[in-house]
């Protein structure tokens, strides 16, 4: 039997069955894609660009254009036509009311080299199983100088869940199965994307705090979002009732409030990078500064190894 191959992490199959049953009924789950979109949205306030063509990935049911539409029907930010682009075709058909919208697997772009000027996606990109590829593709994908912008969850999401259904399924069990998803680590965010090419990398987290009546309803909502475990290795089998009903226990006891609702947490990373261009700011190299730093600080510049005071 072949060695299963390490970066296979998800299902991808499973991955977008649970985003197609997500699609039909996603408006009563979609309210953390909105929040999402309009904060990655927003980030394009400070940018002065005309996008003339612009790529969403992985578009649900189009946050991200409902987001970019104002009322006049323009869309801020400098974009001007914008195709969105999703693993289920329920979703796509569901964008399709923003715009031009098409079926595409994140992790094989069916676009040409240098063909978009930028690339937003909003929770998507949590879920391929090569990130550092899937970054490849999209810089490939835009223009020279072209922006793009992504929101996914990072590894601090849903740390009170995980931490609660390790010790159910410890106490009821007597082992552990992957439950929840792994996430990308802001630590490594920022060098993925300069290990795939982009120019003036930025990588930063926020966290979006949810409260909930139990840890069931959190976990009823993440099945909803399509945002439930697809790991390879997970358990095939349902979890016992016994495991649930302990994993919701230790949830309230832990993470419940004065109201008796549990907090969940939602780490959301946004990653930022531009595609290379000449035009572009360069530093410079070592030795070619114009003032010194020591001047600069009103310090005494020493060479390196020599102590203060000698």
């Amino acid at each position: 039997m072949a060695a299963p191959d390490p970066m296979l992490v998800f299902d991808r199959d499973v991955v977008r069955r649970r985003r197609e049953r997500a699609a039909a009924s996603w408006d009563g789950a979609a309210f953390l894609k909105r929040e999402v979109a309009q904060r990655l949205v927003e980030r394009l306030d400070d940018v002065r660009r005309r996008f003339p063509l612009t790529l969403d990935i992985g578009c649900h049911g189009g946050e991200v254009a409902a987001a970019l539409r104002l009322a006049d029907g323009t869309m801020r930010g400098g974009v001007e036509t914008l195709v969105s682009s999703d693993l289920a075709l329920g979703f796509a058909r569901r964008a399709a009311a923003h715009g031009p919208a098409l079926v595409a697997d994140e992790e094989a772009l069916p676009l040409r080299p240098a063909s978009v000027d930028l690339v937003l996606s909003a929770l998507a990109l949590h879920w391929v199983n090569d990130l550092p590829g899937a970054l490849v593709q999209v810089g490939r994908t835009l223009k020279p100088d072209g922006l793009f912008l992504a929101a996914l969850l990072g590894g601090e999401t849903l740390w009170q869940l995980r931490r609660a259904l390790a010790q159910a399924e410890s106490d009821v069990e007597g082992g552990l199965s992957p439950r929840v998803s792994p996430f990308a680590d802001l630590r490594d965010a920022a060098g993925l994307l300069q290990r795939a090419g982009f120019a003036m990398p930025v990588a930063d987290a926020e966290t979006i705090d949810v409260r909930y009546p139990d840890a069931l309803a959190l976990m009823r909502d993440l099945r909803a979002m399509a945002e439930s475990n697809a790991v390879r290795g997970r358990r095939s089998s349902l979890a016992r009732r016994e495991t649930l009903a302990r994993a919701a226990a230790i949830y309230a006891q832990q993470h419940g409030g004065g109201d008796g609702r549990v907090a969940a947490t939602f780490e959301v990373l946004y990653l930022h990078g531009w595609a290379p261009h000449a035009g572009q700011p360069q530093p410079l190299r070592p030795g070619t500064a114009a003032a010194r730093l020591a001047d600069a600080l009103g310090t005494t510049e020493r060479p390196a190894g020599e102590k203060a005071g000698r």
